[in-house]
């Protein structure tokens, strides 16, 4: 199995420098400029990443151009084949690709593992594109004419993908994109590189042809560039809500096809005969896993009426039994957060929170590897008493700060949900059928649980919010994904026979 360049990855040389992919293989960046990819664990830097010009862009948008012919000729059975490999070889090294996330993002190896095994759950949904793309066919839609429809690529497409996910939401772009016979240009965050380059020569090892997958290391600059370039024709975005705006709008403006999936903030509602301690479990699973960097974690536990005091009291009990540490540690289940920066800044909120009257339950500033690590450590947070006019629930945190909201009532909680900007996920906790109906009928989100605090959609449906959590027609992968990264020819088809046709200046009748 070829091993992958150590200036790609740099695990154990700290001077490493983590290069673009275009065309098939390592491009050093010619711009000048780097930026530093820390070891969150430590808070050193680890390597350097290349922060492309637009020229460099230019470069990997034309090594995609030139491929997209023979790529988009290549038969469906060829390209079934070859997600087969990819998807087989991801599997086959995802220890080695958890590594790198555990080393650039800081994620536990068990929260880097799981981040890969849903990852995979995309490119095997991929590998049924000869399904997927099936078109439709109308015979004798009028006489002797036949009507039908195909699927065809776009062209050149590109991802902008977030620092939480390095190597799952590549996934969710890039393998329907490729399987429907575009080319992909994949613009990760500089804050965790390395797993794209892996990514990228998994893809070459599994037969890809070169310049059909690449990848351009960058900044705002790049992310321009490709916004800007006349020859990328989709732009798939997560990110932040102000980012994906920007992105949409700008995208859009140059005529391209965008879908930008922004931020979140997540509630959790809990019924008053809900299962108190499935709640608790629910919630500290889904606030704090990931040191709470998921566009999909519960922030805001809303309890109505006399379940918030055993509900908090629950919650709090089970802080203490959460193990923050390295990913080094095998028993560490969260991490630290990426960057000192972004750290500090959820910190902040906790103290933000007290200050306009909540009740600060545990505070993560507590925890011993925030006061004497060097690492971007911040232990486990949970505010009691919020309320919607609160700094801390009026933004996306992103960090393991859980806050509770007490409301009265069921159609309180439900308005809540239902005014807050966001709508990416929400959950209920309830054993009443009839309430978990009616949420699921009125809630304003794009994804609901219903005793499931965390509803990511498997790869067969598509995932995406609603409101200012999403920018654009179409959500993300499975069946909106085929559709996103395809567009519909029809044909209408008529093999007369000889002599009989005749001039006919009409508008074409079907009858």
């Amino acid at each position: 199995m070829t091993q992958l360049a150590e200036p790609a990855v740099g695990v154990t040389t700290p001077a490493a420098r983590v290069h673009h992919w275009i065309g098939g293989q390592l491009v050093e960046g010619a711009s000048g400029r780097t930026g530093p990819v820390y070891d969150p664990a430590t808070g050193r830097v680890a390597r350097h990443v290349d922060l492309a010009s637009a020229d460099e862009v230019g470069a990997a948008v034309a090594a995609a151009k030139a491929a997209f012919p023979a790529w988009r000729a290549t038969s469906i059975s060829k390209r079934t084949e070859i997600l087969f490999n990819i998807r087989n070889l991801v599997a086959e090294r995802r220890h080695e690709l958890a590594a790198l996330l555990t080393a650039e993002h800081g994620k536990v190896p068990s929260d880097a593992l799981g981040e890969i095994a849903r990852g995979l759950e995309n490119l095997e949904f991929a590998c049924g594109v000869p399904q997927l793309i099936k078109g439709q066919y109308s015979e004798q839609a009028s006489t002797g004419v036949d009507v039908y429809q195909i699927r065809q690529p776009l062209g050149v497409v590109a991802g902008i993908t977030p620092f939480n996910f390095p190597a799952m939401v590549p996934m969710w772009m890039f393998a329907n994109a490729i399987a429907c016979g575009n080319t992909f240009l994949l613009k990760p965050s500089e804050k965790d590189p390395s797993a794209a380059l892996f990514l990228a020569e998994l893809l070459r090892d599994a037969g890809v042809p070169a310049g059909v997958f690449n990848v351009v290391q960058g900044d705002k600059v790049a992310v321009d560039a490709i916004l800007e370039h006349p020859d990328i024709k989709a732009i798939s975005f997560v990110g932040s809500t102000p980012i994906a705006r920007y992105i949409y709008e700008t995208g859009t403006a140059n005529g391209k096809r965008v879908q930008a999936l922004g931020g979140a903030k997540n509630h959790m509602v809990v019924l008053p005969d809900a299962d108190v301690q499935m709640a608790a479990d629910a919630a500290v699973s889904a606030a704090y896993g990931s040191a709470g960097e998921r566009c999909m974690a519960i922030s805001v536990v809303v309890a109505v009426g006399d379940v918030a005091e055993p509900l908090v009291d629950a919650i709090q009990e089970r802080l203490p039994r959460i193990k923050v540490g390295p990913g080094t540690d095998p028993q560490a289940e969260m991490g630290p957060l990426v960057t000192r920066e972004h750290r500090d800044r959820v910190a902040s909120f906790i103290e933000r929170a007290r200050a306009q009257g909540a009740t600060v339950v545990a505070d993560g500033r507590d925890h011993p590897l925030f006061r004497d690590s060097e690492g971007f450590f911040l232990g486990v947070s949970l505010v009691d008493r919020v309320t919607p006019d609160m700094d801390s629930y009026c933004t996306e945190i992103f960090g393991p700060v859980l806050e509770v909201v007490r409301v009265d009532s069921y159609p309180e909680a439900v308005r809540l949900v239902n005014e807050n900007p966001y709508g990416n996920g929400t959950a209920i906790f309830t054993r009443d059928g009839g309430a978990a109906r009616q949420f699921q009928f009125e809630v304003e989100a794009g994804m609901v649980g219903i005793n499931v605090p965390i509803p990511v959609p498997v790869a067969y449906y598509s995932f995406g919010g609603w409101k200012a959590s999403l920018f654009g027609d179409l959500h993300m992968y499975g069946p909106e994904g085929i559709q996103f990264y395809t567009r519909g020819k029809v044909v209408t088809s008529r093999w007369p026979d000889p002599g009989s046709s005749s001039v006919d200046l009409g508008f074409p009748r079907t009858r």
